[in-house]
């Protein structure tokens, strides 16, 4: 049932970088950009290599006070409103042609090759100097 679901909503993805901002407070603008932009997405979908990122990530900011347990019951807060998209080899066959294609890094086409093969539609991040790929919508929330 839920495969059906996916394939008539409008799904959209947030990158790494859109996380940490919504628990970082050293950049308050771009906090509240991010935390309005995610707590928003209720269609939204979780892509696993954007979650391990995350966790990885999110250690730089136990110098202000936001320790592992918050950004591992943050992850699992998510996981319960947002589709997760697992890992598949299909994703890494993808990833391997858009770096080829796009020039994108390892990482970065390993989370475009996952949200195309979970269908969706706008992927928000800072980090990409495109604004599609494959039909893909890209979008830095923070730019004008």
């Amino acid at each position: 049932m839920l495969l059906g679901l996916r394939e008539i909503c409008y799904m959209n993805a947030v990158d790494t970088n859109i996380l940490i901002y919504v628990n970082d407070s050293r950049a308050p603008s771009k906090q509240a950009i991010a935390a309005s932009l995610v707590a928003g997405l209720t269609n939204g979908v979780l892509i696993w290599q954007v979650a391990c990122e995350y966790l990885a990530a999110s250690r730089k900011l136990e110098l202000l006070g936001y320790d592992r347990a918050q950004a591992y019951q943050y992850i699992r807060d998510l996981q319960q409103i947002w589709y997760t998209a697992l890992p598949t080899w299909a994703v890494i066959d993808c990833a391997e042609d858009l770096m080829s294609r796009f020039s994108l890094s390892h990482w970065d086409s390993i989370v475009v090759a996952a949200c195309l093969e979970a269908n969706v539609e706008t992927l928000y991040t800072e980090d990409f100097g495109y604004s599609d790929i494959d039909g893909l919508k890209i979008v830095n929330p923070f730019s004008p």
